[in-house]
């Protein structure tokens, strides 16, 4: 979303001053009438922009009022055929009169087919518009340049109007905004400029609308250039991001100067989900950001989210990193009072998620450009907490309380009710792969430290541990194997009493196979919990 502001404050912005450019020089040929028009034009526009530049056919008309018409308009960066041109104009037409000009007002400008194409190495930009000093040992130092000032344009006027963004792997299609309608009001480089927009985010896909004012044009310091604003964008379908969907729509407001853009904002997405969870969900943000238009890059000063029953508030960054495609988005996340059942419910397929309770979480997250699905490519680290929590499969939860009462040498007879158990630990997420390098999960009279991995996408668990109960493994029988298993007391006995077990949970997630690591019976395991 940010991204999408960025560019709308940049394509006003751009156009701007394109608009005042282009409009000085036709009003400047209209005093000298038609003949070598065309001619004048574009080695006014070449000086103005170092560039090579085109013009189809231009025609100027004096009487009944003043009018000038231009087709097929292109400039070019010198020596460039290997991109397309940096900006085109399909027909463009000023108006006005005689007793206007002498106000140093221009009617009405139109732009139609208006096309601008960012290169892959962003390397091509229009001049800034200020004068440029030239160096006393130059002998070729750019010429100055400069917008007139007090020149006023009453209406602009740019229908199907288009940017692209082209990525440098020639391979991959470019980022395109069609602007539908751009109109302007009092346009002037020295005053505020009333502006609305309405125009198609290129990803993810939707309409955005806008208007506010912008300027007084700061040619010194263009990023000091104010502005204010609002915006809407509705039908964001989220599919086009590998691993989730839903259809996002989002509303705010917009302040401040180019280089930092004050955002407060709000978004719904009633049907949010993530792959391979795929239970869509209705998501709310509101959130506030700090944008600066000269570079695109976004910080978040704070995000509150809510899903069902979970908040969570977060912050970070949407930067540019130098050498490498696309934006980085780092965010420090912390849920502190949320539902585990929510959150499984973005992760894991099922009709409902195995396991409930309450939630404390804080994890650093780094989601790196790429064509990748969101869970291989996503970064988490950090620590959890649950608590209160009970598994939803009737089988997983009566090995929980088989666990709970052999733990404590109870009978099946005085075992009532159903336990519940507490995790908690640190985790690392990458490449699709959950590290688990230690959690402890307890339940009355048992204790389980393990560590190992979980792979997201096979849903495939490999962990070892230990299980320290308060009871001797004899204790947790009855009869005669209770006499039997006294002979195995003593390789399991721990430190002030009870027992430690070696462990291991391995397979599906669905049906997980717990059992006795035999390999480290011998192997004294940590006895001293």
């Amino acid at each position: 979303m940010t991204r999408v502001r960025t560019v709308v404050v940049g394509v006003v912005a751009a156009l701007a001053v394109l608009v005042l450019v282009l409009t000085v020089l036709v009003v400047t040929l209209w005093s000298r009438w038609a003949d070598g028009a065309r001619a004048r034009l574009v080695a006014a526009l070449s000086e103005q922009f170092d560039a090579e530049v085109t013009l189809d056919d231009l025609r100027v008309q004096v009487f009944p009022g003043l009018r000038a018409e231009g087709r097929g308009l292109t400039v070019r960066h010198h020596g460039r055929q290997d991109v397309p041109p940096l900006l085109s104009i399909a027909h463009f037409s000023a108006e006005g009169s005689i007793a206007q000009l002498l106000r140093k007002h221009v009617s009405r400008l139109d732009l139609d087919g208006l096309d601008i194409e960012i290169p892959p190495d962003h390397d091509i930009q229009i001049p800034p518009d200020h004068d440029t000093e030239t160096p006393a040992d130059s002998t070729h130092a750019p010429k100055a340049r400069k917008v007139p000032q007090g020149l006023v344009i009453d209406q602009v006027f740019s229908n199907s109007a288009r940017l692209a963004i082209n990525p440098r792997e020639k391979d991959k299609d470019p980022k395109v905004w069609n602007i539908h309608t751009l109109k302007m009001a009092s346009v002037s480089i020295d005053q505020a400029m009333p502006f609305e927009a309405v125009l198609t985010n290129a990803v993810p896909p939707g309409e955005i609308h806008t208007d506010g004012t912008f300027g007084p044009w700061q040619s010194d310091e263009p990023g000091r250039t104010p502005l204010d604003g609002a915006f809407t964008f509705e039908n964001a379908h989220l599919a086009v991001f590998k691993g989730i969907g839903g259809v996002l729509s989002a509303r705010g407001h917009f302040g401040g100067v180019l280089e930092r853009i004050d955002i407060h904002g709000q978004t719904e997405t009633p049907d949010f989900e993530v792959e391979p969870g795929r239970h869509p969900m209705a998501l709310h943000t509101q959130y506030h950001a700090i944008v600066d238009a000269t570079n695109g890059n976004t910080y978040l000063e704070q995000v509150d989210a809510s899903f069902l029953k979970t908040a969570l508030v977060a912050k970070g960054s949407v930067i540019d990193e130098p050498g490498k495609p696309g934006r980085t988005v780092a965010l420090d996340v912390s849920i502190e009072r949320g539902r585990i059942e929510d959150v499984l419910a973005l992760a894991v397929n099922t009709p409902k998620a195995p396991m409930t309770g309450a939630l404390q979480l804080t994890t650093r997250l780094v989601l790196p450009p790429g064509d990748q699905d969101v869970v291989k490519k996503l970064q988490l680290k950090g620590r959890f907490s649950i608590s209160g929590s009970r598994f939803t499969t009737l089988d997983v939860q009566k090995k929980v309380n088989e666990l709970s009462r052999r733990g404590r040498g109870m009978t099946p007879e005085e075992m009532k009710g159903l336990v519940t158990s507490r995790f908690v630990g640190e985790f690392t997420l990458g490449g699709g792969r959950l590290d688990i390098p230690k959690v402890t999960f307890d339940v009355p009279g048992s204790v389980v430290e393990l560590g190992g991995t979980y792979d997201l996408l096979p849903e495939q668990l490999n962990f070892t541990g230990t299980l320290f109960m308060d009871a001797k493994v004899s204790e947790t029988a009855t009869g005669i194997k209770r006499l039997l298993l006294k002979v195995v007391d003593p390789l399991f006995n721990r430190d002030g009493g009870g027992s430690a077990i070696p462990i291991r949970i391995s397979g599906k997630r669905s049906d997980p196979d717990f059992g006795l690591d035999r390999s480290r019976v011998f192997k004294n395991p940590d006895k001293r919990r």
